[in-house]
């Protein structure tokens, strides 16, 4: 071993327990500790330096703040024509933020409107053949009933009142055959105005819109650009959905209850203490990530803990909402612990 360097940690060691004095007792002998007390003491004054001195009952973890993102995506291809939105703007639900373009969905429209009114035109002209029809049964009618009266007095030869019989028959299968025709192009205006609703349909979802309030987090596409359907164009960030994700052992996250009161710190603003709740527990284990820190060694399996921050809170301090944020996290694995007067919640 490199006798300057065990020097350097041993003259390193007697410094930060004589300063940190106050959490630790140090003896007056530093010279007698050797290397891996050295090194102990250290970490055991930079750990308590770090946990701080919390009541029994109150665990904490550190996390970062997340919200919920949200994709704004082309349902169908064609080309991005503007883009009303930049990254970081705040945006209301509804609110327009994108426009693309599609001649061709807009030429199809044009032609279901075509045969919209060329199936009304056929309406009328059925309509039309109906009154037509009525009007031959009319007259056949009457022929066939003054044929009748005409053969009865032997002015009129059966042949020929045969034949006005069978022209009254074929003037009514003519009106059931007008009438089917009417059917039929009614049928055919209402799909034509079936395919005329689904192209406008297809143009409405062609101007984008946000679906939450929020705020927009990345741009992923340019106007000008060609994109497919379901490429996404924007990320928005839903501030009222706000929280920190923690990591604790079994013996903490077992004795916790949804809805139980938090509190959270962030490191840029360490002064102040936010109010959360305990929104979600996982129910399974997992390994824990490189970025949970512990209070002892690391532990293989922790439980993720979902810390809400309060929604009135969000909505006055918006603007301030951050995302990426780090900080701690910390809940009470018991509801008849009192809050120390350091987390307290402390607001701007």
């Amino acid at each position: 071993m490199n006798f300057a360097r065990l020097s350097t940690a041993t003259a390193l060691a007697a410094t930060l327990l004589t300063f940190g004095s106050v959490m630790t007792p140090v003896s007056r002998d530093v010279s007698l500790s050797t290397p891996a007390q050295a090194q102990s003491r250290i970490k055991e004054f930079l750990q308590r330096l770090r946990s701080g001195n919390l009541p029994a009952g109150i665990a904490k973890s550190n996390g970062r703040i997340e919200a919920t993102q949200i994709d704004v995506a082309a349902k169908y291809a064609g080309r991005l024509s503007q883009v009303l939105v930049n990254e970081g703007d705040d945006v209301t639900a509804g609110q327009v933020v994108a426009k693309i373009s599609s001649p061709e969905y807009e030429a199809q429209l044009r032609g279901a409107q075509s045969q919209v009114l060329k199936a009304k035109q056929g309406l009328a002209e059925a309509n039309a053949l109906i009154v037509q029809r009525k009007s031959e049964i009319t007259l056949t009618q009457a022929e066939l009933e003054r044929g009748q009266q005409l053969v009865d007095k032997g002015y009129l030869t059966r042949q020929t009142f045969d034949q006005r019989v069978a022209k009254a028959d074929t003037a009514k299968a003519a009106l059931v055959a007008a009438e089917a025709q009417r059917e039929q192009a009614a049928f055919a205006i209402k799909s034509a105005e079936a395919e005329v609703d689904r192209i406008e349909a297809v143009l409405v979802d062609m101007t984008l819109v946000a679906p939450r309030s929020g705020r927009v987090q990345y741009q992923l596409a340019r106007a000008g650009e060609v994109v497919g359907a379901g490429s996404r164009i924007l990320t928005l960030l839903d501030l009222s959905d706000v929280y920190m994700t923690i990591y604790l052992p079994a013996a903490q996250a077992g004795l916790l209850a949804l809805g139980d009161e938090a509190r959270i710190t962030v490191d840029p603003l360490p002064n102040y203490v936010i109010p959360a709740n305990v929104s979600f527990v996982a129910a399974d284990a997992q390994f824990t990530p490189k970025s949970v820190e512990t209070a002892d060694e690391r532990e293989k399996l922790m439980f993720r803990v979902k810390l809400q921050i309060d929604p009135r809170v969000l909505k006055k301090y918006h603007r301030q909402a951050k995302t990426g944020v780090r900080g701690m996290g910390f809940v009470r694995t018991s509801a008849s612990i009192q809050w120390p007067e350091d987390l307290s919640v402390k607001l701007p």
